[in-house]
C-alpha cells in the first residue's frame, strides 16, 4: 500500500468489484512505450477540481472508483508530466493510458 493510503495499484480488479455496476477508471502510465512506476496520478473532475489521488505501480498501472462524468486524468513524475480525459457515461471498465515526458 502507498505511503498515501490509496489501495494497491494494479491490472486485476480486487474481489467484490463489479464493473457493471461501478465507474472504474483503470490506465498505465508509460514513457516511451515503457510503464513509469512511482507516477502521482491525480484524477480532476469535469470542472478541474482535485477529486483524489494514487501513485502508479510498479507496471505503472492505476484506478480510480469514481462517478459517471467527464474526468481528467493527470500524471507527475520526474521524467515529465502528462494528461488524458475520459468520459464515463456509465458504469463499466473505462481504459486510460497517460503518456508522460
Amino acid at each position: 500500500m502507498s505511503s498515501c493510503g490509496a489501495p494497491e495499484q494494479g491490472n486485476t480488479l480486487p474481489a467484490g468489484i463489479d464493473p457493471g455496476k461501478e465507474v472504474v477508471l483503470n490506465g498505465k502510465v508509460t514513457n516511451g512505450g515503457s510503464p513509469v512506476a512511482g507516477a502521482f496520478v491525480r484524477l480532476l473532475d469535469g470542472t478541474g477540481e482535485f477529486t483524489a489521488e494514487v501513485v502508479s505501480s510498479p507496471d505503472g498501472d492505476f484506478r480510480f472508483f469514481a462517478a459517471p462524468g467527464s474526468w481528467t486524468v493527470r500524471a507527475l513524475h520526474r521524467t515529465g508530466n502528462g494528461e488524458s480525459r475520459v468520459t464515463a457515461e456509465g458504469p463499466g471498465l473505462h481504459e486510460v493510458a497517460v503518456a508522460v515526458g
